[in-house]
């Protein structure tokens, strides 16, 4: 029997996921397919139950719609619960389960690249939904977490939320970079850089060696990681975490060990790198 799969959100056509799982099904010889809908706001109730009578076993979750598919699930994860939003939901014996791999595959790709444990002090540029997920899944490894974002009161919900939670977090202003000397990895969450336009932000004082994240992977290079680059810093972006969000989703539905490299291969492909 064909298991279904499929991403929701609104646009939709830019997305790499059906690349990414299809891949993976190939290549354990897998009866499963995974497809992409486009799915409006108004219409989301409606594909939710509908993808559901139409029997897919689970599907993932895009923008806008992570926070507002939450009335229409039946039990949330823990990690969807601390991260308040959804990007993958499971059909468990009818129950529609929601979860967040978000984070944790964030945390997953940054692991490649660091030692998380002997992170002292980690800056966070943004306060929207993808730095939520991000800061929520890393402030249990005991970094400081130090949120700057150009609408302080989102800044301030945040580091609440990471303070009730038993993490550490602070804000400070939007271009502060005294902040970045003292830095072990910088997070780029914002969705500057999509147009390839300058960052509004100086690396200036960053020091050489630092790890930058751009979660942004197309362009593969932004503004903000040439000029990271440029000062000496070791620089990535969001490929990584595209891929291992959907290995954790793979994982979450089909209980069994992804594909990883197929599916990382796919990607790469797609992108032409």
């Amino acid at each position: 029997m064909v298991k279904h799969f499929a991403v929701i959100g609104d646009p939709i056509a830019h997305s790499l996921s059906p690349l990414m799982h299809n891949a993976g099904y190939k290549a354990l010889n897998l009866a499963a397919d995974y497809q992409k809908f486009q799915v409006s706001p108004e219409d989301l109730q409606e594909a939710v139950f509908g993808l559901k009578a139409l029997g897919f076993s689970g599907w993932n979750v895009t923008v806008p719609h992570k926070e507002t598919i939450l009335p229409f699930l039946d039990e949330l994860t823990e990690e969807a619960v601390r991260a308040g939003a959804v990007n993958t939901v499971k059909v468990d014996k009818g129950r529609l389960i929601g979860h967040n791999t978000d984070g944790s595959g964030f945390v997953r790709s940054l692991q490649e690249h660091m030692e998380l444990d002997e992170c002292k002090q980690i800056v966070i540029l943004g306060a929207g939904g993808a730095a939520k997920g991000i800061a929520m899944a890393l402030a249990p490894f005991g970094a400081q977490l130090c949120l700057m974002n150009r609408t302080p009161e989102r800044g301030a919900e945040l580091v609440e939320k990471i303070l009730e939670g038993g993490g550490q977090a602070r804000q400070e202003p939007w271009g502060r970079g005294e902040w970045l000397a003292q830095a072990d990895c910088v997070i780029q969450t914002t969705s500057i850089g999509l147009k390839k336009e300058e960052y509004p932000f100086s690396l200036a004082g960053i020091r050489p060696g630092t790890l930058v994240v751009d979660i942004i992977f197309n362009p593969w290079e932004t503004p903000f990681l040439h000029s990271a680059k440029a000062m000496g810093c070791k620089t990535v972006n969001g490929i990584d975490m595209l891929l291992y969000q959907g290995v954790n989703a793979w994982e979450f539905w089909l209980e069994d060990k992804a594909p990883v490299e197929s599916m990382r291969k796919a990607l790469y492909q797609a992108l032409a790198v």
